[in-house]
């Protein structure tokens, strides 16, 4: 890890993501309490994490535009727009402003898929495919490090000076993260020639049928799938954990995060090298492996297992991540890239929040050790289904032609697997 940080562009790629991301998380989690504090509502407080999933379900119309031009600039102008995004948040004085906040998380989520989508790309283009790796574990390190403190500093600020510092903060880390990304010299490679028009859908759909064409990718999508569902369960359940398992105050929540947050960066200095060693999906699998045992041992009624619980599922955090987003980038085409992650965001984001809802419902009826049960079990059937599939990591193709233009309707082939693909081990 150290060589990579020798190179001045990474780490300025490593700074500006950390910026964004911090600026992002303190706002998200201090608008879902400032919601909370105009209406008394708590569903009104977890819709606007509803309206920032349909803005980011847009994205793989954005991510076309991604792949069409450099990334660099991309995402510099699209900090700057988000900066502009948030001001209205400013207009906003008592409940029937809460519709304005909706209308900001939407587009946030929208730009935020975008920026995401292009951040991959961009990090594909910028360190070479043998140092991804430990490139994604660095990164999963910093991010992974900010659960420590954005929930504290949302909420703090918020209770002592109210929105607008929060607001003013968040278009601070957007300009930085724009200078800071402005400031590297690598040069990157021109877009890809499109010599043939094709039609907006097909290009759209790209990234979607690359990763049904591809198997080892629908292989780790579908593993990723189980464990966004575990997660998406988790949500709920950890307050019940504190609650009726440990009998501890809702406040100590927050020192279970600090452990989770506490594992995830011990787990992302890890990452790089285990990768090398076991590759992308063993280092997933092992991820999975190690959240499962840690949701299993926090049905136990102690402090000292639950946090060596949590320690656990922190661990697995940037092994998943980071596994994930190496197999991705050292398998897709660079003009497919910007398509193929947003169209992985928007497979895996609507499973969790699904899951996020459905967990809400049942841990007030269902004892939360049975959903833990039910969490640690997605989590072994995930691990075990990466262990068991043949799968290597292919060289990158060239992208894949679009499909013959249909008179009628869309039909679920555009969308679903395909027939030719069927035989394929899954």
């Amino acid at each position: 890890m150290r060589d990579l940080l020798r190179h001045r562009d990474i780490r300025l790629l490593v700074l500006a993501r950390f910026v964004d991301v911090l600026g992002d998380n303190v706002m998200w989690i201090a608008l879902g309490i400032w919601i909370k504090q105009l209406t008394g509502s708590n569903s009104a407080a977890g819709l606007s994490f509803f309206v920032f999933l349909l803005g980011s379900l847009a994205a793989p119309a954005g991510a076309v535009v991604v792949d069409r031009v450099r990334r660099r600039p991309l995402i510099v102008a699209l900090n700057l727009v988000s900066g502009l995004v948030v001001l209205p948040l400013l207009l906003v004085h008592d409940r029937d402003g809460v519709w304005l906040i909706y209308a900001v998380m939407f587009g946030y989520g929208l730009l935020s898929s975008i920026t995401g989508a292009s951040m991959i790309a961009y990090t594909q283009a910028l360190i070479p495919a043998e140092q991804l790796g430990q490139a994604n574990g660095l990164l999963q390190t910093v991010l992974q490090g900010l659960r420590l403190v954005s929930p504290l500093l949302g909420a703090g600020v918020l209770a002592a000076w109210g929105i607008a510092p929060l607001v003013f903060g968040d278009i601070a880390t957007f300009v930085l993260a724009a200078l800071l990304l402005r400031a590297i010299a690598t040069p990157e490679p021109p877009p890809a020639d499109r010599p043939e028009k094709k039609r907006f859908r097909s290009e759209m759909s790209a990234g979607i049928r690359q990763i049904l064409s591809t198997l080892i990718l629908r292989q780790a999508t579908a593993a990723a799938v189980l464990c966004v569902l575990a997660f998406g369960l988790s949500e709920s359940v950890l307050f019940a954990i504190v609650d009726a398992g440990l009998h501890r105050k809702p406040a100590f929540l927050g020192v279970i995060n600090s452990f989770q947050g506490l594992g995830a960066i011990v787990a992302g200095l890890l990452a790089g090298p285990l990768m090398r060693r076991a590759g992308e999906s063993r280092l997933m699998a092992l991820g999975m492996a190690a959240a499962g045992l840690g949701f299993a041992a926090c049905c136990v009624p102690s402090v000292a297992v639950v946090a060596a619980g949590v320690v656990l599922v922190g661990v697995s955090l940037p092994w998943i991540i980071a596994g994930l987003m190496t197999l991705f980038q050292r398998t897709t085409p660079p003009e497919l890239m910007g398509r193929t992650g947003a169209a992985l965001d928007v497979m895996i984001s609507v499973p969790q929040t699904t899951a996020i809802a459905v967990g809400a419902a049942l841990v007030a009826v269902v004892d939360f050790r049975l959903l833990l049960a039910a969490m640690t079990a997605l989590m072994g059937a995930g691990s075990l289904y990466l262990l068991t599939r043949g799968a290597t990591v292919p060289e990158p193709a060239s992208e894949p032609e679009p499909e013959p233009a249909q008179t009628g309707p869309a039909s679920a082939h555009a969308w679903g697997e395909d027939p030719a693909l069927a035989s394929d081990r899954d």
